[in-house]
């Protein structure tokens, strides 16, 4: 198995998680999870109305890598109880349905980007 750490991933099934490595090229490209979260669109955009400042969705970065992701998270919303309960702190926050989804797949990135580096670490323990 190619990426073990990916695959147990609530929501990441096989072809999910082919489309992750994908697309992502070798997780070590990628100096952070920061950087990461940018090359795949998950990183919140300030936007300012009336004093109130809140966060939106980036339209940039890889839109399939951004699509995986996607799909893990309607997956967690649907099926996962850690999930759900972020989405419904959130709700009851004050934010919207988009923006709780928003927050859930910023944080499954770094769930993401974790488990494609321990995926390659393993791999580079085997190989030696």
């Amino acid at each position: 198995m190619l990426a073990p750490s990916l695959l147990a991933i609530p929501g990441c099934a096989a072809l999910t998680a082919a489309k992750i490595i994908g697309e992502t090229a070798g997780i070590d490209r990628f100096r952070s999870k920061d950087s990461f979260v940018r090359h795949n669109g998950t990183a919140p955009l300030p936007v300012w109305s009336s004093n109130h400042a809140r966060h939106r969705l980036s339209r940039t970065g890889n839109r399939q890598l951004n699509a995986a992701i996607h799909r893990i998270a309607l997956t967690q919303a649907r099926c996962h109880e850690d999930a759900r309960v972020l989405l419904a702190r959130r709700k009851a926050g004050g934010d919207g349905g988009m923006e709780a989804l928003r927050v859930l797949k910023r944080r499954l990135s770094d769930v993401v980007f974790r488990a494609m580096v321990a995926d390659q670490s393993s791999l580079m323990d085997v190989a030696a």
